[in-house]
């Protein structure tokens, strides 16, 4: 289950925190809501994000060793 936690802070600072989310899954669901926000200042990617991408670079250098 994909979900999105929002903290708004007293300054008016907001964050988002994806969870359930894989590889570029978190950038896709975030992308809109992050262009009505304003002006991102800075990205923080999850071990989520960089694992399921070595999993991914992992498999296709199998794939093209097997060929």
């Amino acid at each position: 289950m994909k979900s999105i936690k929002f903290t708004i802070r007293q300054d008016g600072q907001v964050t988002e925190e994806v969870t359930g989310a894989t590889s570029t899954e978190c950038l896709e669901i975030t992308k809109s809501i992050e262009e009505k926000l304003g002006t991102l200042e800075t990205r923080q990617l999850k071990p989520e994000f960089y694992s399921n991408n070595v999993a991914l670079q992992h498999n296709q250098n199998e794939n093209q060793a097997q060929t």
